[in-house]
């Protein structure tokens, strides 16, 4: 039968309510499935149990043996109350069945969580026969959630406390007259031997929090920090962390752009389904990435004849024949050079089912004259407005961009002025060959997820929302 390791967690009073994000943060639902997933891979294949059987072996050198509580001068030893046992030698826990981990959230309290294993001890019996004993655990404890100096969640042991349930021998002799002895050793031997592993597990727990919430790379713009804005909720299903994102450059400052005149309206939330687990990338990370790329001059491109396909022209002859009326007069074949500057951020626009950027851009239109010097023709203003794909991997967020519409105006012209609506089309054919291609490759990099407790949003079901895209994956 298998025993019970007993488990709170006080992960804070409160309760996750109307699912809205007033902030510019990321809020990551977890579900109590991936915790619970979390201890158990901390006990599989790792070295806290194998350190249980190590630290009985090598400091007890067995509960009963010559070296160990009840051996030599001990309880049952020589001189002992039972002097009439001679030795019960080496008796010491061999085996430590695999915990099963079951978990119960309590709202606006805490989490119980129960680790289910057996213990089993191996030692020679006082006829010298082999001794195999299996012993039923509960251990309870209490475990503080706290928020480290990074910023992160963290789990502290509080107290530990061990019950041993029902013994049976499994093969040798032993007096039933000794089994409350046993049984009275082991409860004084086993809380400091499993209160350990306790505290083992939260170690590698605590890890993955603050390896998760945590300084994430962002390319070659500089990286995005995570930590908590607010104690972590819980909810009868999940707990629910309100996370900050900090964007920092190369350098390591702090990246703040200008907010909008108006506060954006508080994000509702979709509710969680019941075995999945959440996180919500609001619009401020989307129109930070842009504003990095802006800022240095990534969106930027001087676009020439080597760079777009044979089928697009560009040249003098082939821009007169869209306004011959102005520009007829120009030298005929000469190869263009089109200066596309951004000088303001990008704005990004979630709204639902749909993401949309508008880039907000300058095209000086020249050519290369006779010296092979540029020379200019003229300037337009335009905006140039592309839809957003929206993928997911293990730990991002990506992008991927397509033209929807270009859309210019005359700014100035070394001729007369002439509707530049008539270069729309040719125009959208040069940005969707040439420059189209070049965002998507600086949007590799991808938008950061908060990682937490491993849990991986590579199979996420995305929902675009107002002001901001939701990512929900299956536990």
């Amino acid at each position: 039968m298998l025993g019970v390791w007993s488990l709170l967690l006080l992960w804070g009073l409160g309760t996750p309510c109307q699912g809205l994000l007033e902030t510019v943060g990321t809020l990551a639902r977890i579900d109590k499935d991936e915790l619970g997933k979390a201890i158990q891979n901390s006990l599989v294949g790792g070295p806290i149990l194998q350190n249980v059987l190590g630290t009985v072996t090598s400091v007890n050198q067995g509960v009963l043996g010559s070296g160990g509580l009840l051996g030599g001068g001990g309880l049952l030893g020589y001189g002992g109350v039972f002097g009439i046992v001679q030795e019960l030698s080496g008796l010491k826990i061999e085996e430590i069945t695999l915990p099963k981990v079951s978990l119960k959230l309590l709202p606006g309290f805490g989490v119980q969580l129960g680790l289910h294993t057996k213990v089993g001890l191996h030692g020679s019996g006082p006829l010298g026969d082999l001794l195999q004993l299996a012993a039923e655990v509960n251990v309870s404890s209490r475990v503080a959630l706290g928020v480290s100096s990074q910023g992160t969640p963290i789990l502290i042991l509080k107290s530990c406390n061990t019950l041993l349930g029902h013994i049976s021998l499994l093969s040798g002799l032993l007096p039933a007259s000794l089994f409350g002895v046993v049984e009275q050793t082991l409860f004084k031997v086993l809380p400091g031997l499993l209160c350990p592993v306790v505290d083992s597990v939260l170690g590698v727990v605590n890890e993955l929090l603050g390896t998760g919430l945590s300084l994430v790379p962002l390319g070659a713009l500089g990286s995005v920090e995570f930590s908590l804005a607010t104690l972590p909720l819980i909810s009868n299903q999940y707990i629910e962390l309100d996370v900050n994102p900090i964007v920092k450059s190369v350098a390591g400052d702090i990246i703040d752009f200008p907010k909008p005149p108006k506060p954006p309206k508080p994000v509702k939330i979709p509710p969680k389904e019941d075995h999945t687990s959440q996180v919500t990338v609001p619009v401020y990370l989307f129109s930070t990435m842009f504003g990095l790329l802006q800022t240095s001059g990534a969106l930027d491109i001087d676009i020439t004849s080597e760079l777009v396909p044979s089928n697009i022209p560009l040249t003098t002859t082939d821009l007169a024949a869209l306004v011959p009326e102005v520009l007829g007069k120009l030298p005929p074949n000469q190869h263009l050079l089109l200066s596309l500057r951004v000088k303001e951020a990008p704005t990004v626009t979630l709204q639902k089912k749909k993401a949309t950027v508008s880039i907000p851009a300058a095209i000086h239109v020249k050519f290369y004259g006779p010296k092979g010097a540029p020379e200019a023709l003229f300037e337009l203003n335009g905006v140039i407005t592309l839809n957003a794909q929206l993928t997911s991997s293990a730990t991002k967020l990506h992008i991927s961009l397509s033209l929807e519409r270009f859309s210019v105006k005359l700014a100035s012209s070394f001729a007369h002025a002439f509707d530049a609506s008539r270069l729309e089309e040719w125009l959208s054919d040069v940005i969707r060959a040439t420059y189209v291609p070049k965002l998507n490759v600086e949007l590799n990099v991808g938008i950061p997820l908060p990682k937490v407790l491993n849990v991986s949003f590579a199979n996420a079901v995305l929902e675009i929302i107002e002001n901001a895209v939701v990512l929900t994956v299956a536990s």
